[in-house]
Order: C-alpha cells, then structure tokens, then sequence
C-alpha cells in the first residue's frame, strides 16, 4: 500500500499535478491513461484519464481508468520477466546466464546440433544478442510479425529457436519477443508452475499486488513478451522494489541494469532493461507504457498510455518525464 505525500515535501513544485494537467490541456500528451509518482518511496503524484483501450488486438470500447484498473504494459512484461528470472536463479531454480540454452530445451536435439545453435546462451536470450532473424516491424495483428507469429505457433519454444542464425551471438542488439519467450519458458521450466503462478507468489504477493492479468497465446503460455496487464500503482510498486533492493536480489538488480549491449545515444541494454551510463532504468511497452527508474533521484515514474502501433510512442511519457516532473523536482 502506497503512502500519499504532499509533493512539496518530496521535494517537488506544489503545483505537480497542474503542471501535468496544463501539458495534457494543451494537448502534449496524447493518449494519457495514467500517471504514478514516487519518490523516496512515497505516491506524491497521481493521475488517470479515459480513453480507447485494448487487449493485445482486442478493443474494450473507452475506459475510465482508476487506481485499479488493469492495463496492458505489453513489452514492460520483458523487463518484469527479467527480474523474475533473477528471483528464481537466486534459488537455483534457472541455469546460469552463461550456461548454453538448448542444454535446457532437451527436446530439440536437431537444433543442438548445430554448431552455431548449440553457443546460444541464456546471456544472449537476456542481452537480445541471440543473432537470430526477427522481424517485429510488420503491425502486431498479423502474423509475419515474427512475435505473432511465435504467439500462434504450436510451439513457440521451437518457432525461436529455429529461426535463421544471421551472425554470431554476442555480436549487436536485435529487438525481440522470441528472447523474452525464451527466459520465461526457463523460468516455466525450472520452478515446474507456469510463468503467471510464480511471478504472483515470487513477486506480486510479496510487493502487495493483489490483482494482476497475463494474456497468453493460442497455446495457453503466458506471453513473456508482452502479455502482463498491470494497474499503474502496480507498476510503480515492482519499480520501487527495483530501486530498493527489495523481494529481488540485489545483485541480480545490479547485473540486470548494468550497460552491456550498445544502443543509441546513451543508451545500453542490460538483462531485459534499458539503460543509461548514469544510472537510469526504463521498461518500455508498445502504446507509450513505461516504468521510468532514476535511482539518483529515488524516482519512479509509471506511465501509461493507448498510443499503440504509433508513430511516435515516445512521445508522451517522455513529456510526463521530462516536461512535468523534471522540471518540477528541479524548481
């Protein structure tokens, strides 16, 4: 449970919440569901609004969004699988990040056979370093999308790990929803409960998420890739357990938000993070959900949005972060 604060007393600008209140009047922030922010552990801002929703491709009409309302994070799933994967290697429930990953799909001896295959490690999966073709650039509702395509497979384990190998492992960052599948099934795998089942008492009891959803694809799996559904307070909660080292191991929070793969600008990518030489942590969905981390600042900001498929995702959460709530930390 989330403890309300003035924001003046966490050491923001009084007028936090109408600064967020002029940037959507002046329309800056299309597409705003819900905004959560913390500091120092404390809920000092908190806002929702309605707008056209979705599960995955499947319309909900106009929400009136509210502190329990569930809503899809989509890819923010790949960061929040990461973190259980560190919760379930701590019980040496999960091989080893540098551990060949068909040792643990058995099933597949064709595929272990190939010598360029059998390198793939479970590192590689967390990295998405694999070196293997994907294509996410096709829209989520058709099928040539490679990670819609893996969701309607009959097996979705071998939809990935078949794929045409196109370098070496290791080499560069390639976006995919493959790699997420692939951790979550481990996970699946060496706790022997389906990935929904484990994250709840693994994580979500223990943080005080009591309510949660998790889509899964035309064989009953939980999507690892995007299927968490998740109230914006929810969201906040997992990042401040993040930020305070609490319910996942500290130092699996340190390899996962460690710069390992080049990016962009300052961008790295870290074990299913994104992240920044200074510190800073972001989860990213399709649609404009993130979960903002600036340990620095001991700042959570959780945003949701419907902007899906969009043009410019980033749009709105980086108005949020950095035309509201910096500036008002600041002044």
């Amino acid at each position: 449970m989330w403890r309300q604060r003035q924001p003046e007393k966490a050491g923001f600008a009084p007028d936090l919440a109408d600064r967020l209140d002029a940037l959507i009047q002046e329309g800056r922030a299309p597409g705003l569901h819900g905004v959560v922010v913390a500091r120092h552990g404390d809920l000092v801002l908190e806002h929702y609004g309605s707008g056209a929703d979705y599960i995955w491709s499947t319309p909900l009409g106009t929400v009136d969004f509210g502190p329990d309302t569930p809503h899809d994070v989509r890819s923010v799933t790949k960061s929040v699988v990461g973190l259980l994967y560190g919760i379930a290697l701590a019980d040496d429930l999960v091989p080893e990040p540098g551990e060949p990953i068909l040792r643990h799909f058995p099933e597949y001896p064709d595929l272990a056979a190939d010598p360029r295959r059998a390198r793939l490690t479970v590192e590689h999966a967390l990295t998405m370093t694999l070196g293997l073709q994907w294509d996410e650039s096709k829209p989520y509702t058709s099928p040539e999308n490679d990670e819609i395509g893996m969701e309607l497979a009959a097996d979705r384990y071998r939809f990935v790990l078949e794929r045409p190998v196109t370098e070496d492992p290791g080499r560069r960052w390639h976006y995919s929803g493959g790699a997420a599948a692939l951790i979550g099934g481990l996970i699946a795998r060496g706790t022997g409960r389906p990935l929904e089942d484990f994250a709840r008492t693994a994580l979500f009891e223990p943080l005080g998420i009591g309510s949660f959803e998790w889509t899964a694809g035309d064989d009953g799996v939980a999507a690892a890739a995007s299927g968490l559904r998740l109230a914006p307070r929810d969201l906040a909660t997992i990042g401040q357990a993040v930020l305070d080292r609490r319910v996942i191991p500290a130092g699996w929070v340190e390899s996962t938000l460690r710069p390992r793969v080049p990016l962009w600008n300052d961008r790295s990518y870290g074990y299913l993070w994104y992240v920044t030489p200074d510190g800073r942590a972001t989860a990213t969905g399709n649609g404009g959900q993130r979960l903002f981390l600036l340990p620095g600042l001991d700042l959570v900001v959780a945003v949701t949005a419907g902007n899906y498929n969009g043009s410019d995702q980033d749009a709105t959460p980086r108005a949020v972060l950095e035309d509201v709530v910096l500036p008002a930390l600041s002044s």
